[in-house]
C-alpha cells in the first residue's frame, strides 16, 4: 500500500477527493472495463504478475494521476511518484535501484508514476529503459503531449498507450455531487443549487480538477457570506463571483461549441477583427482547448487567405507553436495576434478550390499516365524506355520558363488554380498568366 500519510483536511479538494480504487474513478470507462489493461494492472498480485507499463495521454484534469494512484492502492505495490519538472537522471536511477532491491530482497513490486514525461530529455527517458525492460518497475507515465513526438521510441514500444478523454458533463456532475456529500470533501456542510452545478460543469469543460477547484472556491465564498447558523448555499451567482468569470452558455460538445467556432471563422472570413476577437474571448473564457483554436486558425489562414497573403499561414503556425510552448493565459496574446492578422488580411479561396477540384478529378478517374519526358530517368533501363527524353530544363531558357506539357494528355489545358485580384494574388495572377502563355503555348 501507499505508505504516505493521507491528505490533511487542508489539502485542496481535488486532492482530498482523489479515488482510492478504480471503482471510485468517474469517467474514462472505456479504459476500465473488466479485463482491461488498467484493471489487470490493479488486480495483479504484489509480485508483479508480468504487469505491462502504460502511458496515459490526455488533457489536464482527466484523471491521469488519479488512475495511477488508484492502481497503486488497489494492487498493493509500493507507489513512487516523480515529476519530470523537478526530477533528474539521478532521481530515476535511485528509484530503479530501490525497486530492484525491493523486488529481489522483499518480493515487493514498485509502480513508478512519472508525471509530465514529455518534459524529460532523451537521456532522462533512456534512464527509465532498464527498469521498464527488466520489470524492476511498472511505469505509469502521464503526458498532455502526443507521445509519438514526446516519448522515445524504445520506451513507447515497451509501454501500452492509453488515451484519456475529457470528462462528460454527467460525469462531472456526479463528481461534484460526491464531493459535496463525502466527508473527505465538503461533508454536506453546504448546499449547491442546480444552476451552480450547471455553471461549475460548464466552466470545467471536461477538467475534473477545475470543477473541484471551482466548487471549493464557491463553497468557501458561500460559507463566508452565510448568516450565523444558516447552511451556506452555493448558487450560480456564487460560482460566477468566486471564480471571477462570466457564466457563458457554452458546451464543448454541444451547439454553442459549434456556433461560436463557426461565428469565429465567419468573422475572420468577413474581415471583421472586432467580432473575431469577441468570439475568441468567449472560447478562451469558456475553457476551450487553445490548441483547437490554434488548429482552426491554421486551417483558416490556408483556406480563406491562402496566396492572397501567404504570411498569414506563417503567423498562424507561429501562434500555434507559441500556444503549445507557453499555454494559457499567455497564449491568448499570440492567438489574438493571429486572429487579427487573418481577419484583416486580403482573402482568397483559390488554393482550396484548386486542390478540391484536382482531388475531384482524381477520384472520378480523370487522370492519365505521367508524360514520358517527365518520368524518372535515373534508374537503369529508364532511358531505353524513353523516360526523360525531350525534357526541357527551364533554367536553360533565358526566361526561366520553357514551353512544355506537364499535365497528362487527358487533362491537357486543365486549369485548377485561378488566382484572384486580392492582395498578393494580384501579382501572382499577372505572373501566372504570362507563365501559362509560355508553358502551354497554344493549349489554352
Amino acid at each position: 500500500m501507499d505508505s504516505r500519510p493521507a491528505p490533511a483536511h487542508t489539502a485542496p479538494l481535488a486532492v482530498r477527493m482523489r479515488p482510492q480504487s478504480l471503482d471510485e474513478v468517474v469517467g474514462q470507462q472505456h479504459l476500465l472495463k473488466p479485463g482491461s489493461p488498467l484493471r489487470t494492472l490493479a488486480s495483479d498480485a504484489a509480485g508483479g504478475g508480468g504487469a505491462v507499463s502504460v502511458i496515459l495521454w490526455g488533457p489536464p484534469g482527466t484523471g491521469k494521476t488519479t488512475l495511477a494512484q488508484a492502481i497503486a492502492h488497489s494492487s498493493g505495490r509500493r507507489f513512487v511518484e516523480l515529476s519530470a519538472v523537478t526530477a533528474g537522471i539521478k532521481d530515476v536511477r535511485t528509484v530503479m535501484e530501490r525497486a530492484l532491491n525491493d523486488r529481489d530482497l522483499y518480493d515487493i513490486a514498485t509502480v513508478l508514476f512519472l508525471d509530465e514525461i514529455h518534459r524529460f530529455t532523451k537521456a532522462q527517458q533512456d534512464a527509465l529503459l532498464p527498469g521498464v525492460e527488466n520489470g524492476w518497475v511498472t511505469l505509469v507515465a502521464a503526458t498532455t503531449e502526443n507521445p509519438s513526438f514526446s516519448v522515445i521510441s524504445p520506451l513507447l514500444s515497451r509501454s501500452l498507450l492509453l488515451t484519456l478523454e475529457p470528462l462528460a458533463d454527467p460525469d462531472l456532475r456526479r463528481l461534484l455531487e460526491r464531493a459535496v456529500e463525502d466527508p473527505r470533501g465538503l461533508g454536506a456542510r453546504v448546499e449547491v443549487t442546480d444552476d451552480a452545478y450547471e455553471a461549475l460543469v460548464q466552466v470545467a469543460s471536461g477538467d475534473a480538477r477545475r470543477a473541484l477547484t471551482g466548487l471549493e472556491a464557491a463553497g468557501a465564498s458561500a460559507t463566508a457570506s452565510a448568516e450565523d447558523d444558516a447552511t451556506p448555499v452555493v448558487t450560480g451567482e456564487t460560482v460566477a463571483i468566486s471564480i471571477d468569470r462570466a457564466l457563458l452558455r457554452y458546451d464543448k460538445n454541444g451547439d454553442q461549441h459549434y456556433d461560436v467556432i463557426s461565428a469565429f471563422i465567419k468573422s475572420m472570413r468577413g474581415s471583421d477583427p472586432d467580432a473575431a476577437i469577441h468570439y475568441l474571448a468567449r472560447m478562451i473564457e469558456a475553457g476551450e482547448d487553445p490548441r483547437f483554436i490554434a488548429r482552426r486558425l491554421m486551417v483558416h489562414a490556408a483556406e480563406d487567405v491562402g496566396m492572397a497573403d501567404p504570411q498569414a499561414l506563417r503567423v498562424a503556425v507561429a501562434a500555434a507553436e507559441a500556444t503549445q510552448l507557453i499555454g494559457l493565459p499567455e497564449a491568448r496574446i499570440p492567438l489574438a495576434e493571429a486572429t487579427i492578422y487573418i481577419a484583416t488580411a486580403p482573402k482568397s479561396n483559390a488554393v482550396i478550390t484548386a486542390i478540391d477540384a484536382a482531388i475531384a478529378d482524381v477520384k472520378a478517374g480523370r487522370f492519365g499516365l505521367v508524360p514520358t519526358h517527365l518520368r524518372d530517368a535515373h534508374y537503369p533501363g529508364a532511358k531505353r524506355m524513353g523516360h526523360g527524353k525531350g525534357y526541357r530544363y527551364p533554367h536553360s531558357d533565358p526566361r526561366g520558363v520553357s514551353q512544355q506539357q506537364y499535365l497528362p494528355d487527358e487533362l491537357r489545358g486543365k486549369v485548377y488554380y485561378q488566382p484572384t485580384q486580392h492582395g498578393n494574388e494580384r501579382e501572382v495572377s499577372d505572373r501566372l498568366e504570362k507563365i501559362r502563355r509560355i508553358t502551354r503555348g497554344g493549349d489554352e
